[in-house]
């Protein structure tokens, strides 16, 4: 028992350093490369700190634990949302871009629901896998084309929010991939660690997904958005929570369906809508206001706390 708490602590202390090297990384490589660190953190930082969601969620349909390769991804979207972006907003409230609301925030709900529209058979068979994967694509390619087409004043933006001191674009990588190696070990080790928690104390498969190795793969999301919303980088905060809920469907379930066809098994339709649900939900939120306050945070941060109690105790 001491040795698994040591080893959460130690993934912990992993993640809080992969954080804050990945904004760093992410904000250098904003302003060197002339587009936002919006389309960074849509991206680059969203899929890199879904890194560990991939490794979980393949690793689990190669070795026939069916329920946690989809509720690990189901479960995370909702995390992201209502955990992450909750506490973030409750720490400080992050403003939002129009291009959030107006192209992101929606793609974020129709790929949720795609994915329940998928899963109305029951099942994800690779060619439907791999139809989210070109969709992955597709809006990859999308958002740097937008990010390039950025009006004047958002470039001369981004050039005031450049360090003082000028750090080339490759030191830039090298602090994106040193802290995407951090964050993907330390979200391994504690997702490690806490299902061995979890499956001593009698929970079912279905629960310790949605729940428990939800929240331990959004752990990096979690790091990387905390830590840019405290330094003044809501853009990124945002962008990594919407980009890597968009990516969880298309790239981690395109890609896991590839590999092993999936079967909804345990995981409830009610797991679905809430995913859904919260989806629209931000998205009200960010629209009427254009920016995610502490009264917001605090109602998804509830809704969190609510969903994972009854999902634990069911």
């Amino acid at each position: 028992m001491l040795s698994t708490i040591a080893q959460a602590a130690a993934s912990l202390v992993m993640l809080y350093f992969g954080g804050e090297l990945l904004v760093r990384g992410a904000s250098t490589l904003a302003s060197r490369l002339g587009v936002s660190s919006l389309a960074i953190g849509l991206t680059v930082v969203a899929f890199g700190t879904s890194a560990p969601e991939l490794v979980v969620s393949v690793d689990a349909a190669l070795s026939g634990a069916n329920d946690i390769s989809l509720a690990n991804v189901v479960g995370s979207n909702i995390a992201n949302v209502a955990l992450i972006l909750g506490l973030a907003a409750l720490f400080r409230p992050c403003a939002i871009q129009a291009k959030i609301v107006r192209i992101d925030a929606p793609i974020m709900i129709a790929v949720s629901l795609a994915l329940a529209a998928i899963l109305a058979n029951g099942r994800a068979s690779r060619i439907e896998g791999s139809l989210l994967l070109l969709a992955l694509a597709i809006y990859t390619v999308f958002t740097f084309w937008e990010a390039k087409r950025e009006s004047e004043t958002i470039r001369e933006e981004i050039a005031s929010a450049a360090p003082r001191r000028p750090i080339g674009a490759t030191h830039g990588g090298v602090l994106v991939a040193m802290g995407l190696a951090l964050l993907v070990g330390g979200g391994h080790l504690l997702v490690v660690s806490a299902v061995d928690l979890a499956t001593s104390l009698g929970v079912g498969q279905a629960a310790i997904g949605l729940t428990i190795v939800a929240v331990g793969t959004s752990l990096p999301e979690f790091a990387t958005t905390v830590i840019a919303a405290v330094r003044g980088q809501g853009d990124i905060a945002i962008g990594s929570v919407v980009g890597s809920n968009i990516f969880n469907v298309l790239g981690i379930l395109g890609l896991t369906a590839v590999v092993h066809p999936l079967e909804m098994g345990t995981v409830r339709w009610l797991d679905l809508g809430t995913m859904v649900g919260l989806a629209c939900l931000v998205t009200v939120f960010v629209t009427t206001r254009h920016r995610l306050g502490r009264v917001e945070g605090a109602v998804l941060f509830v809704l969190f706390a609510v969903y994972s109690s009854w999902r634990l105790g069911a």
